[in-house]
């Protein structure tokens, strides 16, 4: 008997406890242990914030050398495409 009601009772506690889980009260607490996890020692902040100014600073100048390298390379291939219809004018011309 004792196991049968046990039953009844966990069978009940399961809608009431999602029902108090979907409330605003459920809502406000969880909202309530999230900030409480965010919440960081100033510290740390700083430490952070120094890290991502560095990496910042370190991708632009990675983004400056790619500009440099796409820059050298189109030059070179925009030099390379002028002397290859060059060279396929002068045989035509000489043939005449």
């Amino acid at each position: 008997m004792l196991i049968v009601e046990l039953i009844v009772v966990l069978v009940l506690l399961i809608p009431i406890l999602a029902i108090v889980l979907d409330s605003q009260v459920g809502r406000a607490l969880a909202s309530r242990l999230e900030r409480r996890e965010i919440v960081e020692p100033e510290g740390l902040t700083a430490e952070r914030l120094a890290n991502l100014e560095n990496e910042v600073d370190r991708l632009n100048q990675e983004i400056g050398r790619l500009d440099e390298e796409s820059r050298f390379l189109q030059k070179l291939l925009t030099e390379r495409s002028s002397a290859g219809e060059e060279t396929a004018v002068r045989p035509s011309d000489d043939s005449v």
